[in-house]
């Protein structure tokens, strides 16, 4: 789990050091991608609270989702289609999802270290 939050925090603070303006013409896609990028860091603090978590797998999965999405963005604009209305809910749609299985798992978690369940042994 401390991957992905470890790299999520590096992100933000390099955003903040160097602040770069994005031009007017590509905000779009980069919201995409950014939406996209959140995405994969969600999947893989899911993924690590599920002991599933692989390096390689979030990394791929990061830089695959957040090109596709922009990408297809893009094509959507080219083809006069708004595609990012889409992957805008199917994302944000994933993002909660993964956010519901943390909180489960998280609560559940919690839940059992702070109130124990008495050992049984199956002997009388």
């Amino acid at each position: 789990m401390l991957i992905p939050v470890i790299g999520a925090l590096i992100g933000i603070m390099i955003g903040i050091l160097l602040p770069f303006e994005i031009p007017l013409n590509f905000v779009k896609y980069t919201a995409i991608a950014i939406l996209a990028a959140v995405d994969a860091i969600f999947g893989g603090v899911r993924a690590q609270v599920n002991n599933r978590f692989m390096v390689y797998k979030f990394i791929s999965s990061f830089f695959t989702n957040a090109s596709l999405a922009a990408l297809l963005a893009y094509l959507g604009d080219i083809l006069g289609v708004d595609i990012y209305m889409g992957a805008l809910v199917a994302f944000s749609i994933r993002i909660f999802n993964n956010l519901s299985v943390i909180r489960e798992e998280l609560f559940d978690y919690f839940w059992n270290w702070c109130h124990p369940q008495p050992k049984v042994t199956g002997k009388k």
